[in-house]
């Protein structure tokens, strides 16, 4: 990797993954940037103790925990929800949100091209959330949700899902 393309504190960059979505995605989850078990799994929502597979789970009534990855995201969009992180390219030491350096944001017009019955976005915890006012001035339903980081331990699962249950259609 070239000077150039380091940041300041001379951490590697980061990139971060595709959108999962698709002309049917009505819900998009954004979370922050993957963390550290997710990148080196390649996968969203890596690390064995992250809630987002089973809160997810309980509001399809589907198990995606006990299925291959690739068969989740499929599940997942069957349902029409999609999932992206705010991020796109940071430097980060661990996995933690308040380490995010020199944070460099996703394109978002994609959606409105790409994601034409995009309705609800919901931003998987406080860091994420901070990008709601720019997807409401945009006409999107927001949703701030409790995180499902094991990091955010303030609430139990069953908090967490009842918030969580807010974003999916009555």
């Amino acid at each position: 990797m070239s000077a150039s393309s380091q940041p300041s504190d001379d951490t590697a960059l980061l990139s971060g993954f595709a959108p999962v979505i698709d002309s049917r995605t009505e819900i998009l989850i954004l979370g922050s940037f993957p963390g550290v078990a997710s990148l080196q799994a390649q996968q969203y929502y890596a690390h064995p103790r992250n809630q987002f597979w089973r809160l997810i789970s309980a509001l399809i009534g589907e198990d995606l925990v006990a299925i291959p990855y690739a068969k989740r995201l499929k599940k997942l969009l069957e349902h029409r929800i999609g999932v992206w992180d705010v991020i796109d390219v940071c430097a980060r030491e661990g996995s933690l949100d308040s380490a995010i350096r020199d944070a460099q944001h996703n394109d978002f017009q994609v959606l409105k091209e790409q994601c034409p019955a995009l309705r609800r976005i919901g931003f998987n915890g406080k860091t994420s959330g901070k990008q709601a006012a720019l997807f409401a001035d945009a006409g999107f339903e927001t949703f701030i949700l409790p995180s499902s980081s094991p990091a955010y331990a303030v609430m139990t699962f069953e908090q967490k899902l009842a918030v969580w249950r807010g974003i999916m259609p009555s």
